[in-house]
């Protein structure tokens, strides 16, 4: 039998309405829409609350088992004469919170459908925009797609593997204009210099802006304008209404601006006849004055919409070609009267441009002032800040260049200052001309507070968040959830909501209390934050829950419709799916490093099954001999794992990418995923990197809109990611990790084409043999290395994709002598802007001892003063190349450096490898095991067979590549000093006749190590083209010893002579 209830939220009623058969009772609270049936009476219930309408329809059958999925959209706005409101230049999103009522399935399929709407009916159904993606749980419409009108967004929810079972949700949304920007100058620069002798041109017809992205046509505007002797005179007016220039009452305590002319000439014209545009002409302003002018527009069509815009201008005796200046991220600078708007927490990035005859510039110099305002002369007085010297490259950057930059320290570090003001100087050779803009801090989100109940719960609870009375005179746009453990640097980001109450599932406590910390951000719709730090809870691991979870994918039990994490990561709300994943990854990256320990512990080598991240230490090792039950039984817990990692990866790519949180979510969550990278299997890691280059490619097309810090925090979750996937798949190439079980079967299985591609590269043993030997065991391993080999091919192009795009993105935001460093565990970037001149002998350092050093000369096709990027990156673990016989780097970290002109086009340079070389020291993984140290006697004795001083040692350096020789020495006696002499290709000699060595070092005490080691480093430019080395030491005796180590200008070792 087919029943269909509908619920419609609209005022405080309840109608009922009965009749006879089946008895359907429908129940709509805040949060859910739930159906349920008994076989009596029919009774459909309408009940007013706050939640989306939602429509059900559904089929029953006798012992059913599918009933049709709960579904509540968030914001919710149910009702077609209360719609939510959006101006067309916002996205904005709608969050779907899905339950599913089926122990048969959990398969799904979403869509949304968008129709238009008058004020009673919505019948005509819109051809969407490809850019707006229907197909996911959650809508997100990106701004200027929507025309203005009302819309009606449907959710339909339907059940794959019973198609008559769907839910109907929708929402009601009402696009608005944003309002015209008023400019009445080009960029709408606020303040100007103009000479005394020049025309001055206001052209608000042709320089003001509509930010809903349609081309603003200047003949639907009525214009008025306005002007006062600034710092002198209110605007003139008459009762309170003001005077525009072309009416010529005359307010006594307010004169005109354009009534000082002695030739009785006009003052002012306009350009056409719906005065879009007002010439003030030459000599109608008096020099070293400032003037403020303002239009007042009207619409044609609709009077009640209306724009203003002011502009200052500075009248010079002399000639001033006009500057304009504008905010490189347009979003950053929202217009307020006579100021920008600009949030205290991001920086501020402003360009220049020259208008006219701008051929003689000699000099550019910014400024920056703070402001007093005199509320009673609607006047603000301005102070040079004086410490812009002091601040230069560290707050302040492009000071004498076209661009600036100031970065929130300047703000944070000032908070009692509100008003800024940032000049631009343009020197010419006859005259000076200067522009500027005015900052007005936002103010943050107030009056307002957070809770979370319940105190205490474990990685399954739902702790719920509420932050009601938060006031903001903007509105309040989203809330945001934070935690951390012991670093609040590390904060992981938990969830952002529309609303102010919501639910959330926390990661585990710290591993000896569980507790865990929490801070709120409170966001207003011009994206300034006002942070609340919540009460610390207790989370305890639910390790029920995901051991099921892995016995379950184990067994490939056809119960796992039943697992609760399951169950929640098939909802499809990102919110929801990543706080599952980063929980489930969180449990499994414990299990993973206590499974490692327990295998090292053992005896197995810590370098065959992990990769040290960058910042750990040597792994301490016992002497336990190895343990095969113990490898066997790291294997099975690996791989169980491993197959859980791939089962939860799964649901990463069914996430839609919205906002710059979305991304900062999602790729938080994909860094915990592939945080284990000896456990992520081919498939795995495709996933991974396709999601990380889409949420990378959606952060680049959002980067001219979005603030840098914004940026900077997505780009270290998105590069840690790209890492963790190149160090996965070059695991099992360098023989660093195992090779996963899952990965071999893949490989050795009969494709699904093999009967009828007769070309198969599966067919071609050739490919996978080791020279004459076929055999299975050979061929099987021959594949797994040939579709890894692949992989990582595929790989390090889309890694090398992401690089690209997250330096494009950061480049956008980044000035010259600016730099951004992102430096985590498993990956360290720098990204500089600068000259190429600054290159000259450069140290650039990473992370320990590892460096890069450019030369003093060198030689590029590029000007010395145009601007470059500088890009290096350090990873944990080389990438697996054709020369393995060679050179061994299965052991050595990668160290990367790329210099990029403005397009990302790598430049090239040019070194003398004899005088100027490149200097890189790439360190070795901290857990590589170098041979035993060997012990010589190195008294300076001549009781010896040959009655030599040294004590020598033969090293063959042969190689097809240049090698660099490391030299660790300790001595048993750590109060003695010793002399270290080397010869390449034959013995050394060293006496007060023969001086035949190639280098030499004294080791005194005071230059030894905290292990009390003494170090000596030969780089491969000393070692190339030699066969061999000979080193020799001898301790020096007392006298030696005093008269050498104090002495810090040595230029020859010490001698002493051989017997004869």
């Amino acid at each position: 039998m087919d029943t269909t209830t509908t619920t419609t939220t609209t005022t405080t009623t309840t109608t009922t309405t009965t009749t006879t058969t089946t008895t359907t009772t429908t129940t709509t609270t805040t949060t859910t829409t739930t159906t349920t049936t008994t076989t009596t009476t029919t009774t459909t219930t309408t009940t007013t609350t706050t939640t989306t309408t939602t429509t059900t329809t559904t089929t029953f059958y006798p012992n059913q088992k599918c009933f049709s999925p709960a579904v509540t959209l968030i914001p919710d706005a149910s009702i077609l004469s209360s719609p939510l409101q959006f101006r067309r230049s916002q996205d904005f999103y709608i969050v779907s919170i899905i339950k599913l009522n089926c122990n048969l399935s959990l398969s799904m399929k979403t869509g949304w459908t968008i129709q238009n709407c008058t004020s009673s009916s919505c019948l005509h159904q819109l051809a969407i925009d490809s850019r707006i993606q229907t197909t996911f749980s959650e809508l997100y419409i990106p701004s200027k797609i929507l025309s203005y009108g009302l819309y009606q967004l449907m959710l339909t929810v339907t059940m794959i593997d019973f198609p008559h079972i769907f839910t109907l949700s929708f929402v009601y949304v009402r696009i608005i204009p944003s309002g015209i920007i008023a400019n009445l100058v080009q960029l709408g620069t606020p303040l100007i210099a103009s000479g005394h002798e020049q025309d001055l041109k206001l052209d608000p017809g042709t320089y003001s802006v509509d930010p809903d992205g349609y081309e603003f046509n200047a003949s639907e505007w009525k214009y008025e304008y306005y002007c006062r002797i600034y710092g002198l005179y209110m605007f003139p007016n008459l009762n309170g209404s003001l005077l525009p220039i072309d009416n010529s009452t005359i307010d006594p305590l307010n004169p005109s601006c354009l009534s000082n002319r002695t030739d009785n000439l006009t003052a002012w014209e306009y350009s056409n006849s719906i005065k879009s545009s007002l010439t003030i002409l030459s000599r109608s302003l008096q020099s070293n004055r400032t003037y403020q002018f303002m239009v007042y527009m009207e619409n044609r069509l609709n009077p009640s919409i209306q724009a203003t815009g002011y502009l200052l201008v500075q009248v010079k005796d002399i000639f001033s070609p006009v500057i304009a200046v504008g905010c490189v991220i347009s979003t950053m600078c929202v217009s307020n009267t006579e100021f920008q708007v600009v949030n205290p927490t991001t920086q501020v990035a402003l360009f220049s441009i020259c208008i006219g005859n701008c051929t003689t510039i000699q000099n550019i110099t910014w400024n920056v002032y703070y402001g007093l305002s005199n509320s009673s002369s609607n006047v603000t007085q301005w102070t040079l800040f004086n410490q812009t010297t002091t601040y230069q490259n560290i707050w302040f950057f492009g000071i004498n260049t076209t661009n600036f930059t100031a970065t929130n320290q300047l703000f944070l570090s000032n908070p009692e200052l509100h008003l800024w003001r940032f000049e631009v100087v343009y020197r010419f050779a006859s005259e000076t001309s200067s522009s500027s803009l005015n900052f007005v801090i936002n103010e943050s989100p107030s009056n307002g507070s957070c809770s979370i109940s319940p105190y205490n719960g474990t990685t399954s609870s739902l702790f719920t968040i509420s932050c009601p009375d938060w006031f903001d005179k903007d509105g309040i746009k989203d809330y945001s959830l934070y935690s951390w453990t012991t670093d609040l640097s590390k904060r992981m980001f938990i969830a952002f909501s529309a609303v102010s109450i919501f639910q959330v599932r926390l990661p585990v406590g710290d591993d000896l209390t569980y507790e865990i910390d929490l801070i709120v951000s409170i966001r207003d719709k011009l994206d300034c934050i006002t942070q609340f730090n919540l009460t610390s809870v207790i989370v305890i691991p639910d390790f029920d829950e995901i051991n099921d979870l892995i016995n379950i994918i184990q067994s490939s039990s056809n119960q796992i419709t039943a697992n609760s994490i399951v169950q929640l990561l098939s909802s499809k709300n990102q919110n929801i799916v990543a706080q599952v994943l980063t929980s489930a990854s969180q449990q499994l990256n414990k299990m993973n490093n206590e499974n490692l320990a327990k295998a090292i512990s053992s005896g197995i080598p810590v370098t065959s099954v992990s990769i040290s991240s960058l910042n750990s230490q040597s792994y301490y090792t016992t002497s336990t001999l190895f343990n095969m039950s113990a490898l066997n039984e790291y294997n099975k817990e690996l791989n169980s794992q491993a197959n859980v990692r791939e089962y939860l990866m799964s649901f990463i790519m069914n996430l839609v990418i919205t906002t710059s949180y979305s991304i900062e979510l999602q790729s938080s969550t994909l860094v915990q995923l592939t945080d284990a990278t000896n456990q992520l299997t081919r498939t795995a890691l495709i996933i991974a990197a396709d999601k990380c280059l889409q949420l990378t490619i959606a952060l680049y097309s959002m980067s001219t809109r979005i603030s840098y810090e914004d940026v900077q925090t997505a780009a270290i979750q998105l590069i840690q990611c790209a890492t963790n996937v190149l160090i996965a798949v070059n695991g099992p190439l360098q023989q660093r990790t195992i090779v996963l079980d899952k990965d071999l079967s893949r490989a050795t299985a009969l494709p699904d084409d093999y009967d009828t591609d007769l070309e198969s590269e599966w067919s071609n043993l050739n490919l996978f043999a080791d020279g004459n030997d076929f055999s299975w065991e050979t061929t099987s391993n021959g594949r797994n290395i040939y579709y890894q080999k692949q992989l990582a091919h595929q790989l390090i192009s889309q890694v090398n994709q992401i690089i690209f795009l997250l330096t494009s993105s950061l480049n956008i935001h980044l000035n010259i002598g600016q730099n951004t460093i992102m430096n985590t565990s498993n990956v360290f970037m720098s990204l500089e802007t600068q000259t190429i001149e600054s290159l000259k002998n450069k140290i650039i350092q990473q992370v320990g001892n590892s460096q890069i050093h450019l030369p003093s000369t060198f030689y590029t096709n590029i000007t010395n003063n145009q601007i470059i990027s500088i890009r290096s990156i350090m990873e944990p673990l080389a990438s697996f190349g054709n020369s393995t016989v060679e050179s061994n780097t299965n052991l050595s970290r990668s160290i990367s450096i790329a210099i990029l002109d403005q397009y990302q086009n790598e430049i090239s340079i040019q070194t003398n490898l004899s005088t100027n070389p490149i200097g890189i020291i790439i360190p070795r993984d901290p857990n590589l095991i170098i041979s035993s140290m060997i012990l010589q006697n190195v008294l300076s004795l001549n009781s010896n067979p040959h009655n030599q001083i040294f004590n020598l040692h033969y090293v063959n350096i042969t190689s097809a590549l240049t090698v660099s020789i490391h030299f660790e020495i300790h001595p048993l006696n750590t109060n003695l000093a010793y002399l270290f002499i080397y010869k390449f290709d034959q013995s050394p000699q060293l006496n007060s006749s023969l001086n035949q060595i190639d280098g030499w070092t004294l080791q005194c005490p005071s230059n030894s190590t905290n292990e009390s080691i003494y170090t000596y480093f030969i780089d491969n430019k000393q070692t190339s083209g030699h066969q061999s080395i000979i080193f020799g030491l001898r301790e020096l005796n007392s006298t030696e010893m005093i008269d050498y180590c104090s002495n810090s200008q040595l230029t020859n070792p010490p001698i002493t002579n051989e017997a004869e």
